[in-house]
């Protein structure tokens, strides 16, 4: 499982990023939309926790570009606002498959994103193809 993580605070970045590694997932932290968008633009990935409020950039902006180059990559999103807390979050981002708070403990944020990030029987999608 790839997974990129979008989080302007790099201590939190970096503890999401070890709970996820003690899952298998090879897992990359960028602290920018920009960052998060050349590596969307170079490699695969099969979920983006992606935090709504970065400090550069826009979140919409990485999801929606997610979207177009990589269909098949879930995004979890995290926040610590109340900004589309009414779930209206799904509606803007067709890619988007959870909505958690950025307090949510690290372990299950990391059982969250291994459930998206798993194959799915009879989906081609990046976490099921094969590397030769």
């Amino acid at each position: 499982m790839r997974v990129l993580i979008v989080q302007s605070n790099a201590n939190l970045g970096q503890l999401w990023k070890r709970h996820l590694e003690r899952l298998d997932a090879d897992v990359m932290h960028v602290e920018t939309g920009a960052r998060a968008l050349n590596l969307i633009e170079t490699r695969e990935f099969d979920v983006i926790v992606l935090d709504l409020v970065l400090s550069e950039g826009s979140a919409l902006t990485v999801a929606d570009f997610a979207q177009f180059r990589q269909p098949d990559a879930n995004v979890v999103f995290v926040t610590d606002t109340t900004f589309f807390s009414d779930g209206s979050i799904f509606r803007h981002s067709a890619n988007a498959r959870a909505f958690v708070e950025t307090a949510t403990p690290p372990k299950d944020l990391a059982a969250i994103v291994h459930h998206y990030g798993s194959p799915i029987p009879g989906r081609e999608g990046p976490a099921s193809r094969s590397v030769d």
